[in-house]
This record gives structure tokens, C-alpha cells and sequence, in this order.
């Protein structure tokens, strides 16, 4: 069994087949599936539906950095109530992204703070979003989170300092369909072995990141192309599959603090 740490059920691509998507995960092996929250209304959307599923799905509740512009004085407090869900397993999906800067740097940095401090007071793992902002994002990071508390750099897509430097603060490290990319993320395969074996995460970011090393590249991101990702990872790794599987599984339910027995 394997375990998708990020996968955006809520998108609007999926609403047709939502769970006919689950089922075909489930029958490929990739269960449960934890759902990206990426605002408030989003987050419940995805608290919901996890507590519609019953173990087949959780969520993590946040704002992604490009939706920060639209927080206000009532965003902690709804994050803060949708977190005492038992589906809600993480806060995030936040951090900060310089490439797009769909919300102004000051705003991002401001509500970044702020979701890192819930996750400090409600002692929960942190679901986290970087991209051209490594030098903010780290200083942010060290500044308010202390090592005690669980972190993820969702999708890496860094190089060799970025890898050490989110190992040495204790990150684990979510890896997507990213490594299948012979146009941007193949340098990503040679690092897979200095991350320890109880770091490695495994995510598809679905529908987003279809691996490209597939027939389908073009396609809607599924959370069954996990195992084509994980069976990537093993190839890079010279491990066996099955065992990489095994460890990735395990790493989950311990970062999330759920129950996969």
C-alpha cells in the first residue's frame, strides 16, 4: 500500500468522478489519500469529504500562499475549528511562492507566520509550499517553528542545498511526479538517496504534475499514478519496491499521527 500525501480532491476536475477517482486508487494500492486544503472554503471541502469517507481520506487545513491575499481577522479562528476534526491531520497547504506572486511577498510572509503558529499551538504537521523564496521561507521557518514540529516540503523541486538544508531543520521531503520530468526533474532522482529512509514522503499534487514518463502524460493527474512515482523512486534508489513502499507507508502514518494498520 502506498500513501498520497498530496492530492487536490477538491478541484474542480475531479468533481464529476470524485469518488470513482478514490475506488481506482484504493484498487491500485493507494490508500488513504490526504487532501490539500489551499483556503478555508477549500479546507472544509476537503475536512468534509475525508469525514464522508471514513479512513479512506483525511485533510490538512490552510491557505495556500497565492490565496493569502484574501485572509482576514476570521481565517486562524476557521482554521483553528476545522482542525479539531479528527480528519484534519495537518496545517497547510502553506508558505510562500516568489514565482507567481499571485498575492504581494509581505502578505505572503505575514499569514505563513501565522499558519506556522497554529500548527506550533495545536502541535500538528506542517504541510508546507515553497517555491522561489528559499532564503524567506527557511528564515520564516526558523524563526517560528521549533524541530519538535512536523514539517513536510511538499513537492521538493530544490537542488542539493535545499535538500540539506530542509534535512538539517528536520523536514521530511514529499516527492511528486516532479522525477519523472526529463525536462526539469530528473537532476531530483541522484538526491533520493541523502534523504533518509524515514523522511521520504510520496504525493502526486494530482490533477497537477502527471508524470511525463507516462503514456498519458497529458492526462489529468490521477492518485493512482502514485505507484508509477514510487516504482521511479525505487528504479532511482536501487531499493525494492516493495520495501520502499512499506517505508514511505509508514512514514506517513507517523507524520500525520494516523492509524493505517
Amino acid at each position: 500500500m502506498l500513501i498520497d500525501i498530496g492530492v487536490n480532491l477538491t478541484h474542480p476536475s475531479f468533481d464529476k468522478d470524485r469518488d470513482a477517482v478514490v475506488a481506482a486508487a484504493e484498487k491500485a494500492g493507494v490508500c488513504p489519500l490526504i487532501v490539500t486544503g489551499t483556503n478555508v472554503e477549500e479546507s472544509r471541502k476537503a475536512r468534509d469529504y475525508a469525514v464522508s469517507l471514513q479512513g479512506k481520506c483525511f485533510a490538512t487545513a490552510g491557505v495556500h500562499p497565492h490565496n493569502a491575499n484574501v485572509c482576514g481577522a476570521d481565517t486562524i479562528p476557521w482554521l483553528r475549528e476545522l482542525s479539531q476534526f479528527p480528519e484534519v491531520v495537518a496545517i497547510g497547504e502553506c508558505g510562500l511562492d516568489y514565482n507567481r506572486d499571485y498575492s504581494p511577498r509581505p502578505v505572503q510572509r505575514k499569514w505563513f507566520e501565522k499558519q506556522i503558529l497554529l500548527a506550533c499551538e495545536l502541535n500538528m504537521p506542517l504541510f508546507l509550499h515553497e517555491r522561489d523564496a528559499f532564503d524567506d521561507f527557511t528564515t520564516i521557518l526558523e524563526q517560528n517553528c521549533p524541530k519538535t514540529v512536523k514539517k513536510v516540503a511538499h513537492c521538493f523541486t530544490g537542488g542539493e542545498k535545499e535538500l540539506f538544508k530542509y534535512l538539517e531543520m528536520d523536514c521530511y521531503i514529499g516527492i511528486t511526479g516532479w522525477i519523472c520530468d526529463e525536462r526539469r526533474g530528473l537532476h531530483i532522482q541522484p538526491l533520493l538517496k541523502h534523504i533518509p529512509a524515514d523522511r521520504l514522503l510520496l504525493e502526486t499534487d494530482a490533477p497537477f504534475l502527471t508524470p511525463r514518463s507516462l503514456p498519458h502524460a497529458r492526462n489529468r493527474n490521477m492518485p493512482a499514478n502514485l505507484v508509477h512515482i514510487a516504482e521511479t523512486a525505487s528504479a532511482a534508489l536501487g531499493k525494492d519496491f516493495a520495501k520502499l513502499s512499506i517505508e514511505t507507508f509508514q512514514n506517513s502514518c507517523e507524520f500525520f499521527g494516523i492509524d493505517c494498520k
